[in-house]
């Protein structure tokens, strides 16, 4: 099982996790408190409840590069182009746009939880 932290404007907002069954992303308790909370996608409202899905969230899966930046990510880093969560987190921690993915190395329901 594999987890990011997912950022929007440099604040944490919440935890998207891969497992054997899918993807799960969940806001954190303390973002869904903040009264200037934003949602990061237009698909993934803010609510307490986790999301799921069989496949990687379209917003997430937009975050990856495509064409020729996929193609140097996969070869410089050797990676897998099939291995969606893998590429979310070794080419978006630090992305153009807003939102931002960083690897969580612990367990990230705990971390989830704490928040």
């Amino acid at each position: 099982m594999r987890s990011a932290k997912v950022c929007l404007f440099d604040k944490e907002a919440g935890i998207l996790t891969e497992s054997e069954e899918g993807y799960t992303f969940r806001y954190l308790k303390n973002y869904l408190k903040d009264p200037n909370a934003a949602p990061i996608s237009l698909l993934l409202p803010l609510r307490a409840e986790s999301y799921k899905d069989k496949t990687l969230f379209p917003f997430f899966d937009g975050l990856i590069p495509e064409g020729w930046l996929l193609d140097i990510a996969v070869r410089n880093w050797k990676l897998d182009d099939r291995d969606r969560m893998g590429l979310l987190l070794s080419c978006c921690r630090e992305t153009i746009g807003a939102a931002s993915i960083v690897e969580i190395t612990g367990n990230a329901e705990s971390e989830a939880d704490a928040e």
